[in-house]
């Protein structure tokens, strides 16, 4: 069963096509959407190629606004400061956004919208109309992120990050005090920003992410790849992307020496798109390989003796996680990068707090292939139990009309 009219999806990187983690949530929620309403959609695009996949996005939006995001950063670091707004908010400030929404709004049955990431609630009028069903999917507690990162860092960096983190933080409680209802990647990211304070009354959630587990699957139909070293040991991800960067570089320069005194022809490839050149640099070290975009990571999982996420920063749910114990493959991640997954330690992978407890637990693995085996499989059936996407974005229906709660949530909180 669907809903009565039609539906408005924001999201700050156009969904398609779902190749990287925030897309892959994004085109999922959007999928989903459609199913239930017909589905105007508002995104950016980073590039030409992303502007190139605005026809592909014709197919599931009744009509859609596609934009180039062009405002630098520095830009938008120095408008953010002019107005008090955070830099987030600030980078996707264009007012041919605001316009079209508030076109549709004149113009269509809207009756619910969908907000993907905190900065696109930027574009929706502050006096939404009652019969209008606001869903703020924030995703990742953002803020925490930057003041993260601002607490290790001094000079100007870590007092830009700090500042972030501070604007940030104040903004996404208002946001939350306007949704009908906001959603996080997991309980444990939505417990979080509960913690934090300033969002009392406010309905606040989980949505988790899936993983296509049909796609991902050791027995799928994709390219094999000849491993370029024995045993092989598998990162996955954005490479321009500051939490894996520090990862890679973390694992390759103080886990990987260890698991190659004792294999010496240990290979540890980094598969990603857009490797910095901080990225690049790492494949000068014995053993590592940075194999930039490549057509389709499942044959490098699959040919993983261990896959490994060593994040440091991280929030939510990962979908390297997930997607390598799709293809049930031993999984050994930092406490940060499995802290949103369903998956017990030991049971389903294997948590390592450090790069000396990496390269303990790379090698107990290597050590003992009947118990990696053991490990890949049994990560397997637990996604199967818990991150199917139809059972996950299952409560999106009831989010979107208000059916679980009784009654509207801002009427709620107005009494």
């Amino acid at each position: 069963m669907g809903i009565d009219g039609e539906i408005l999806f924001l999201c700050h990187r156009i969904p398609f096509p779902p190749d990287r983690g925030d897309k892959i949530r994004s085109w999922h929620l959007l999928e989903a959407a459609t199913k239930l309403a017909p589905v105007h959609v508002g995104c950016f695009a980073d590039d030409d190629r992303d502007m190139s996949f605005s026809a592909e996005m014709e197919r599931v939006a009744v009509s859609q606004c596609v934009l180039m995001r062009d405002r630098s950063r520095a830009v938008a670091g120095l408008s953010g400061l002019i107005r008090h707004q955070p830099m987030l908010v600030a980078l996707y400030d264009k007012a041919e956004m605001r316009r079209w929404v508030a076109r549709l709004l004149r113009e269509r049955p809207i009756r619910a919208i969908i907000a993907y990431s905190v900065q696109m609630a930027h574009f929706l009028p502050k006096d939404l109309p009652a019969d209008i069903r606001f869903l703020m999917d924030f995703v990742d507690f953002d803020s925490a992120k930057y003041a993260a990162y601002g607490a290790g860092q001094g000079g100007l960096m870590g007092w830009i990050n700090r500042r972030e983190g501070r604007l940030l933080h104040d903004y996404e409680r208002k946001v939350a005090r306007r949704a009908d209802i906001s959603v996080f990647v997991s309980e444990a990211e939505a417990a979080m920003f509960r913690r934090a304070g300033g969002v009392d009354g406010c309905r606040i959630g989980a949505l988790e992410n899936g993983v296509d587990l049909e796609y991902f699957r050791a027995d799928g139909d994709y390219p094999a790849i000849d491993p370029p070293g024995a045993p092989l040991l598998v990162f996955t991800g954005q490479m321009d992307y500051r939490p894996n960067i520090e990862a890679v570089e973390s694992f390759a320069r103080e886990a990987l020496p260890a698991i190659r005194r004792v294999h010496p022809q240990a290979c540890f490839a980094i598969v990603g798109r857009s490797p910095t050149p901080q990225v690049e640099a790492l494949a000068a070290q014995p053993g590592v390989i940075v194999t930039g975009g490549v057509p389709d990571v499942r044959g490098w999982l699959a040919a993983a003796d261990v896959v490994v996420a060593p994040l440091r920063i991280a929030r939510g749910i990962q979908n390297k996680v997930l997607e390598a114990m799709a293809m049930a493959r031993p999984v050994v991640a930092s406490p940060q990068a499995a802290e949103g997954i369903d998956a017990h330690d030991g049971a389903h992978l294997l948590v390592a707090a450090d790069a000396p407890g990496e390269a303990q637990a790379v090698l107990s693995l290597l050590a003992d292939p009947a118990r990696a085996v053991a490990l890949g499989l049994a990560a397997r059936r637990r996604v199967e139990e818990r991150y199917d996407w139809a059972a996950t974005l299952a409560p999106l229906r009831a989010m979107l009309t208000g059916e679980a709660e009784g009654k509207d949530s801002r009427e709620a909180s107005a009494a």
